[in-house]
């Protein structure tokens, strides 16, 4: 039993290490390929330049950007962290209500309740309107 549990660990530290070792290696191997002339370094105030879409940057300051964006990039994240929770215990219900019972039922209650005061404070703020007539 003890071996299986710490079987699961060890695939835990093997996705790990080639989680790190394959991008620092990819950025090693581009780094030592220039000193073979494969990838030479030749910076210039072009390549340097910001880019964005094409456009050369007409200001040293970025334009301002609109907050609203962000409320709608962190409502998104809510419902997406919503359904990656809601997900796996939708396709296991069957098998932890025989182990569980109601109290997995009561923590998913629980969290959607919580999710929608969110949604509902987000509504009443008027977070949700792209046009507001202040």
């Amino acid at each position: 039993m003890f071996e299986d549990y710490f079987r699961q660990y060890v695939l835990l530290v093997i996705f790990a290490i080639a989680a790190v070792t394959v991008p620092v290696g990819m950025l090693m191997a581009s780094y030592m390929a220039q000193f073979i002339k494969v990838r030479p370094s030749r910076p210039s105030s072009v390549k340097e330049s910001a880019y964005e879409g094409g456009m050369p940057p007409l200001s040293s300051r970025p334009a301002r950007f609109n907050f609203r964006y962000y409320y709608y990039a962190l409502l998104f994240v809510v419902f997406d962290v919503e359904t990656v929770f809601l997900f796996p215990w939708a396709v296991k219900y069957g098998v932890m209500t025989r182990q569980f019972g109601f109290a997995a039922l009561g923590a998913v209650l629980v969290f959607l309740i919580v999710v929608t005061f969110a949604y509902a404070y987000a509504w009443r703020k008027r977070a949700l309107e792209w046009v507001t007539n202040e």
